[in-house]
C-alpha cells in the first residue's frame, strides 16, 4: 500500500508540473523540455557508458540544449533559422576532444554520445515546432499528445495485469512482463482518449483521423518502450533512475513519447492536419 500511495501521489505530482509547463506558456514549456532532456540523457549516458567519459557526457548534453534553445528562438522569431548551424561547433569540439582520450579500451562506448542525441535529443527539440504556428504559442496539442499516451500507458497496465499475466508475451526476449492482453487494452483507452480529446475540441481534427492518430502513436509508442526496454535489458539496468518515486526515471516515462510523437506529427502532416 506504500507503494501505491508514493506511485500515486508522485504521479499527480508529474501530471500536475507537465501540465502547467505545457499550457502555461513558451518559456514555461521551453524550460520544462530542456530539464525532461538533460535528465533523460543524463539516464541513457548512465546506462550505456557507465563512469567512462564524464566530461564528454555532459558536453553532449550541452549540444542538445544548445540545439533546443536555437530551435526555440527560431520558431518564436527571436532569432534567424540559420544559426540553428552554429550546433555544430561543440558536437565537432566532442569529436575532438575523443583524440585526447588517452585509454581507448572503452572507445567503442563513445558513439553512444552520438546515439543519444539522435534518439533524445533530436526528437525533443524538434517538438518546438509543435507548439509553435505562425509565432503564437498553443501547447493543446502537445498536451493531448501526451494524454493519448497516457492513456496507453493505463489501458496497457491494467488490461496487462487483469488478463495478462498467464497470456501470450508481445515481446518475451526484450520485456517479459509486456502481454498482448496489455498491447489491445492500451489500444482500446487510446482509442477512447483520442475520441473524448476530439469531441471536447482538444484535438481540432476529424473524428476518424482522432481515432487513427491514437492507433499510429499507441504502436509507436509500444515500440519505443520496446526500445527502451532492450537497452536496459543489455546494460542490466531495471530502471533508467529513480528521479520520480515509483516510476523509475525519465527515460522510463517518455520512453513512448520519444517515438509516438514524432508519428503523431508525421501522421497529422501527411493529411495536412495541421
Amino acid at each position: 500500500m506504500k507503494n501505491h500511495t508514493v506511485r500515486a501521489i508522485s504521479g499527480i505530482l508529474f501530471l500536475g508540473i507537465m501540465i502547467a509547463g505545457l499550457l502555461i506558456g513558451p518559456y514555461t514549456f521551453a524550460l520544462l523540455f530542456i530539464l525532461m532532456m538533460s535528465g533523460m540523457l543524463w539516464e541513457f549516458y548512465r546506462m550505456t557508458m557507465g563512469d567512462h567519459y564524464k566530461v564528454e557526457r555532459i558536453l553532449a548534453i550541452l549540444v542538445a540544449v544548445f540545439f533546443f534553445c536555437l530551435l526555440f528562438l527560431a520558431v518564436t522569431g527571436k532569432a534567424n533559422i540559420r544559426y540553428i548551424g552554429l550546433s555544430i561547433v561543440p558536437l565537432t569540439v566532442i569529436m575532438i576532444l575523443s583524440l585526447f582520450v588517452k585509454d581507448k579500451t572503452d572507445f567503442g562506448l563513445f558513439s553512444n554520445l552520438y546515439t543519444g542525441l539522435l534518439y533524445i535529443g533530436l526528437p525533443l527539440s524538434l517538438a518546438n515546432f509543435i507548439v509553435m504556428k505562425d509565432g503564437v504559442y498553443s501547447g493543446i496539442l502537445m498536451l493531448a499528445f501526451f494524454i493519448i499516451i497516457w492513456a496507453s500507458d493505463v489501458g496497457a497496465y491494467t488490461f496487462g495485469t487483469l488478463f495478462g499475466r498467464n497470456g501470450r508475451k508481445l515481446f518475451p526476449s526484450i520485456s517479459p512482463k509486456k502481454s498482448w492482453a496489455g498491447f489491445w487494452g492500451g489500444l482500446a483507452v487510446a482509442i477512447v482518449a483520442g475520441v473524448i480529446l476530439q469531441i471536447t475540441g482538444l484535438l481540432d481534427i476529424p473524428l476518424l483521423h482522432a481515432v487513427a492518430l491514437a492507433i499510429v502513436m499507441n504502436v509507436t509508442g509500444v515500440y519505443g518502450d520496446l526500445f527502451e526496454s532492450q537497452w536496459k535489458r543489455v546494460t542490466g539496468f531495471k530502471d533508467s533512475g529513480t528521479i520520480i518515486p515509483g516510476h523509475g526515471g525519465l527515460l522510463d516515462r517518455f520512453d513512448s513519447a520519444i517515438f509516438a510523437i514524432p508519428f503523431g506529427v508525421i501522421y497529422l502532416v501527411i493529411f495536412n492536419l495541421i
